[in-house]
């Protein structure tokens, strides 16, 4: 179900598969390398951080299936039963192309001819051969905690989703049964205030289709949680797709999806037809006051309109927010953000002149379609249809496992994140990461040292920033409690309301208290790395540090290469056009002089020059200024590590592995990470939508800009690879 609370992904390093979010307030800001999403994001209210995680809830009754005397659960991992993982081999290498006219070809091309996208993917490569480890992880540990009888805690959480979700019999025999009370109230809404008080009530259970809502750090006082109310409810990725003319086949299949999930609940098809068109419709309003994913990641100010509830009423006067809160179980605060206010006050219009009935058709298609992955295989696999096979061209849907475990991170991440360190994350892998970390923080400081464009009252910011950076390595220090939480063996769409209500409750928790900074905005399974500008912290999940990324059995070239080249990467998140918006004690305010903000845009518009340039496909290029907050990243992160690789080797010899110098094989290792093949549909979404560029241009992007590439490879002058003069950028 979708949910005002959905943890979201900060800042990442990547991104894969998303399904339309009401709101994505982070991967903007919070740095990660990739920005695994989860799949039914609602709110991304985290450019500060992910909504984020381990405060204990409000006081619930505990669960009454919780026995007295728990059986002990132990674990065990088959490692023989994973997939493998993807290094960097010489004999991937295509020798046919020249690392200096091709790079990402070079390291790359054989690799991803040999290796196609598996049909229940709309892309492959690193990121994803990890993901499928670490699924490959996560399914033994949910077989043995299904197998489990008298268990409590985490064993029965996780137990019992797997046993639930498992059971397609079951699934299928309910069929729509289980969203009866919500389809009944829905039916009844027959006038504006019923209407209003539905959204209300369905919020308060996490249920929330309409707009995001939910707790995090105070721009202006990071140390405290407030409220945040974002843009949201619409059925496409972006705004543009119910505009622009190269996405109308999108927007009539979506219309198509619509009719035929009111057909399967029911509805007439000649009147689901017609409910279609208004659901379409009532998108379209939204999505004209609604903000693009480029306008969102270029200016993290647009999430924080401070205001009071009372002035909120003024602007919305058919939905008051002091009678939102108050039914939220939230004591109304002085004040919250109001983002995006535009979105907001057209909700209030539309509460008054929209007709019920176009109300109702709204509701019941989000309610049912964001159900459909736990509901019977009609709804789940028309779900995928369009979704999946239309919007990003993946061929097959996942296996049911695959899925279930989907939902398990979604609902109870880091429940699966306790049981997931205690099999695949070795003791020495945190203590080298540390000594990686360490490494990169003392490069990044050299460099910003020695910046010649900046001043030293900049300089001297900066420095304070660089300072206070918190790292985190592995999973938390302290987990989640999920006392309250009651979970059965079936119902599995039970189990997701339960766990939708339950999450959310927990989050209004959060309002009005200070920060816990011992908090992670992703799960230690989540194979990406995060960026956190409130809280300046830097984050490594667990199941990242593998290779390419990671390998503490692996040479320091290819270390700093791979996780180096992504710690710097995080780091860098500070100082990219957003990031460094955010000052040492991670409050929203400006330490720059205006003549390096100057000097900086300026550096930064080249950049966005140069991968505006790049070439995705037939008339499709990649959006520089969409994508830039990554690329300043890379280009920072890759400069670090290399600094930080020739301090860690300095004074050591160079014998060469495979023919390869130590410069060589950071460079290789760095484009190892970046391949990855993705459907020609998933690339569009990508280009609209991603921050960052598609894989083969992170790959070539940053190492053109520098010199130690040119020199490791003999690039010479007019080579692809070796930008010089106007054209070099030169930031971090």
């Amino acid at each position: 179900m979708t949910s005002g609370t959905r943890r979201a992904q900060p800042q990442c390093l990547q991104c894969t598969q998303r399904v339309p979010s009401a709101a994505s307030l982070v991967s903007i800001l919070t740095g990660a390398i990739a920005v695994n999403a989860p799949k039914t994001l609602l709110l991304s209210l985290s450019i500060a951080a992910a909504l984020s995680a381990c405060q204990k809830p409000a006081d619930k009754p505990a669960s009454a299936n919780v026995p007295v005397k728990p059986e002990a659960v132990p674990y065990t991992l088959d490692e023989a039963k994973l997939p493998p993982v993807n290094r960097f081999l010489p004999a991937d290498l295509d020798t046919s192309k020249s690392a200096c006219t091709d790079f990402s070809g070079y390291v790359n091309g054989k690799w991803l001819a040999a290796n196609t996208i598996p049909g229940d993917r709309s892309s492959w490569g690193a990121f994803e051969m990890l993901d499928e480890r670490s699924q490959g992880v996560q399914r033994q540990l949910a077989e043995q905690a299904a197998a489990k009888t008298n268990t409590s805690g985490v064993d029965k959480l996780i137990g019992d989703f797997w046993a639930s979700g498992m059971d397609a019999a079951k699934i299928n025999a309910q069929g729509l049964t289980p969203l009866k009370p919500q389809l009944d109230a829905i039916a009844g809404l027959d006038s504006q205030a019923k209407i209003a008080d539905y959204l209300r009530a369905s919020a308060a259970k996490g249920e929330n289709i309409l707009f995001g809502f939910g707790p995090e750090a105070d721009f202006k006082d990071s140390t405290m949680n407030i409220a945040y109310a974002a843009q949201g409810g619409l059925g496409l990725p972006d705004r543009g797709y119910y505009f622009d003319k190269d996405k109308a086949d999108k927007l009539a299949a979506y219309q198509a999806h619509v009719a035929k999930v009111l057909a399967l609940s029911g509805v007439p098809a000649a009147d689901a037809a017609t409910q279609a068109k208004d659901v379409v419709a009532f998108e379209t309003r939204l999505a004209k006051v609604s903000k693009s994913s480029e306008e969102m990641s270029r200016d993290v100010s647009l999430f924080y309109n401070p205001i009071s509830p009372a002035d909120a009423d003024k602007l919305t006067p058919n939905f008051p927010w002091t009678k939102f809160f108050e039914s939220q179980g939230v004591a109304v605060p002085k004040m919250f953000s109001l983002a995006i206010p535009a979105f907001h006050q057209e909700v209030s219009k539309m509460l008054a002149d929209v007709p019920a009935a176009q109300w109702q058709s709204y509701l019941r298609f989000h309610t049912i379609d964001s159900a459909a992955p736990y509901l019977s295989d009609d709804f789940a696999n028309e779900r995928f249809d369009f979704y999946g096979k239309t919007l990003r061209g993946q061929k097959e849907m996942k296996e049911r496992g695959k899925r279930v475990l989907g939902t398990i991170e979604e609902e109870a991440g880091e429940a699966m994140g306790q049981l997931y360190v205690k099999v695949a994350f070795p003791a020495e892998s945190k203590a080298r990461m540390e000594q990686l970390v360490k490494h990169l923080s003392d490069a990044l400081k050299v460099r910003i040292e020695h910046l010649t464009w900046m001043s030293d009252a900049t300089k001297k910011k900066a420095l304070d920033k660089w300072a206070s950076f918190t790292p985190k390595i592995g999973y938390p220090d302290k987990w989640r409690s999920w006392e309250g939480l009651a979970t059965q063996r079936d119902s599995y769409i039970g189990n997701v309301l339960a766990a939708n209500a339950f999450n959310y409750q927990w989050a209004m928790g959060k309002i009005g208290k200070p920060v816990d900074k011992t908090e992670w905005g992703m799960s230690p399974q989540t194979v990406n790395a995060y960026y956190n500008p409130s809280q300046n912290e830097i984050v490594f999940p667990a199941a990242i540090l593998q290779p390419p990324f990671f390998d503490p059995k692996a040479d320091d070239a290819t270390n700093f290469g791979g996780i180096g080249a992504v710690i710097g990467h995080e780091m860098t998140h500070g100082y990219d056009d957003q990031g460094s918006r955010f000052g040492p004690t991670g409050n929203f305010e400006n330490w720059w002089t205006s003549e390096d903000a100057k000097g900086f845009g300026g550096r930064t518009d080249k950049l966005i020059a140069q991968f505006s340039g790049y070439l995705a496909g037939p008339g499709q290029h990649v959006n520089g200024k969409l994508t830039l907050g990554e690329n300043i990243a890379d280009l920072g992160g890759i400069n670090t590590a290399y600094d930080a690789m020739l301090k860690a080797t300095e004074g050591k010899p160079d014998p060469k592995t495979d023919g390869l110098t130590r410069d060589q094989r950071f460079f290789l290792n760095w484009g190892t990470v970046w391949r990855r093949n993705f459907t020609p549909q998933e690339l569009n979404v990508r280009l609209t939508t991603d921050p960052h560029a598609p894989a083969n241009f992170r790959a070539i992007g940053a190492p053109s800009n520098m010199p130690a590439f040119a020199q490791a490879f003999g690039c010479k002058a007019g080579d692809p690879m070796m930008r010089s003069g106007d054209q070099q950028v030169v930031i971090w």
